[in-house]
């Protein structure tokens, strides 16, 4: 029992927690324009940009993305934004970086104006219930930001003239806010917030999940009545307690390949 109550904690404690593991998904265009790769990152909950943050940049920056997309919860209580924004300096994508906030940002009380201007300084969009036009490989993307918590008047003012024509991605930090209001020509969601449940017990659900959460746990779901997909991730780093089990930090990759004609 001893044995096995050390090898819990080994890989509970060390191992897990920095077992950070790259998730593929393929999603085909239904849009004009060329494939695109996105990696996405969430709930970072950097205390230090030690060694793990550093692998975690090396990794994405070997992903070669197009576009990075950051889904919230970049901080923990100490508020280090100093250390957050060293690793977001690390990070390379050929056509931008794209944040939204999460509930973290506002427990700090390092948000709005204050952290876009930080992260303006090292290379990062932060969206707060806004929207940026771009263009990647040929293709008209629009990247829109839903602040956290993601109410649903700011979700359908975000949602005006929205254009079928771009491929319009919607960044959430959490994944349980009113689906019902989704606009039909919304292509993608990526959400994060959740951890994956951070500890999980084999053929068990969650033994937590923080609100707003809602049926999500981790990886793709569909929803509202358009059949949306909605990739929700693990997270890099860990909430509260620096524990993981049977759930692995998360690198997201999302290739968006062009439709066969």
């Amino acid at each position: 029992m001893g044995a096995l109550g050390g090898a819990f904690c080994a890989d509970a404690l060390w191992y897990e927690p920095q077992a950070v593991e790259v998730e593929q998904l393929s999603l085909p265009l239904n849009t004009p324009g060329k494939g695109f790769r996105i990696v996405q990152l969430s709930d970072l909950h950097l205390r230090d940009n030690d060694r793990y943050f550093q692998k975690v940049s090396e990794k994405v920056n070997q992903l070669r993305p197009d576009l990075i997309m950051l889904t919230g919860d970049y901080m923990e209580g100490d508020r280090n934004i100093h250390g957050v924004l060293d690793f977001l300096k690390g990070l390379k994508a050929g056509y931008g970086i794209y944040a939204v906030q999460g509930n973290w940002e506002y427990w700090s009380r390092l948000e709005g104006e204050n952290l876009r201007r930080h992260f303006a300084g090292v290379g990062v969009t932060l969206l707060i219930n806004q929207r940026a036009d771009l263009e990647v490989n040929g293709q008209a993307i629009s990247v829109l930001g839903l602040d956290y918590p993601s109410t649903s008047d700011r979700l359908q003012r975000l949602q005006q003239e929205l254009d079928p024509q771009r491929f319009n991605l919607l960044l959430s930090h959490v994944p349980g806010f009113p689906h019902e209001n989704l606009n039909e020509h919304i292509n993608l969601i990526l959400s994060g917030h959740t951890h994956g449940g951070q500890v999980r017990l084999p053929l068990l659900p969650p033994l937590y999940l923080p609100r707003y959460s809602g049926r999500f746990v981790s990886g793709l779901y569909s929803v509202s009545r358009h059949d949306i997909p909605l990739y929700v991730n693990r997270g890099v780093g860990t909430n509260t307690f620096p524990v993981r089990f049977l759930c692995r930090p998360e690198i997201s990759v999302i290739e968006a390949t062009a439709a066969t004609s």
